[in-house]
């Protein structure tokens, strides 16, 4: 019922809305999954979970230097606005817990069902993997359950009319984005581009609740005040 109600939601508000998924059809078959796991420079790591990080990605802007399994995002026929990189547990310091315990490869009906947020089934796979896994009491269903939800409740401002501003600044998208969204603020989310200034991800702070709060200082992104441009691709 609640998947249903969203998405008349975004029907009823497409210059919201559209900035999500504008076109795009599930696999048949998903591409194979190769294990994600610890390394030496990704070592596992198991602290007090202090909040949490929606991250959303900029996916015209992705899709023009395109890398790992990226065909069915950017080269079958599907669009996409802003896609669901992932919900990451924070720590209550700088410090983040990940790969905090060994898992399986996920559940093809599980990458099937959610791959029209994040289109890429290895990206999933590292999710559930690095972030997923710290969350005491989830399954990949319910992880990617509560990832979606949060994701499909965004709403967002004309990313087009955006795009063509003058002197955008991450502030000023930030604001944007906010405006569509109760509850939120521009400083509970950061912004972050490319070296050459192009609109990359924004990075949605939520509390243990999963509510929209403040963003620590010490997580990063642009200053209100620098430039940022945003590719359009195709659109």
């Amino acid at each position: 019922m609640k998947t249903m109600l969203i998405g008349l939601a975004m029907l009823a508000v497409p210059q919201l809305a559209g900035a999500q998924a504008l076109e795009c059809r599930a696999p048949g078959a998903i591409p194979r999954i190769r294990p994600d796991l610890p390394s030496a420079s990704q070592p596992t790591r198991i602290v007090p979970i202090g909040s949490y990080t929606l991250a959303i990605t900029w996916s015209p802007q992705y899709c023009r230097n395109p890398k790992g399994d990226s065909r069915f995002q950017c080269a079958t026929g599907n669009r996409f606005g802003f896609t669901l990189h992932g919900l990451w547990p924070d720590g209550e310091g700088k410090e983040w817990p990940q790969y905090c315990k060994p898992t399986a490869i996920l559940p093809a009906a599980v990458v099937r069902r959610h791959m029209c947020a994040t289109p890429s089934a290895q990206l999933m796979q590292h999710e559930w993997a690095k972030h997923g896994t710290c969350m005491p009491g989830y399954s990949p269903a319910r992880y990617f359950q509560q990832s979606n939800a949060l994701y499909h409740a965004l709403r967002f401002p004309d990313m087009k009319a955006l795009s063509r501003r003058d002197g955008l600044t991450a502030g000023d998208l930030a604001s944007a984005v906010a405006s569509a969204n109760r509850g939120m603020s521009a400083d509970m989310m950061r912004v972050t581009a490319t070296r050459d200034g192009w609109l990359d991800e924004i990075w949605i702070c939520l509390n243990k609740a999963f509510r929209y709060t403040r963003c620590p200082a010490h997580q990063g992104g642009l200053q209100p005040n620098a430039p940022i441009k945003i590719w359009r691709g195709g659109r």
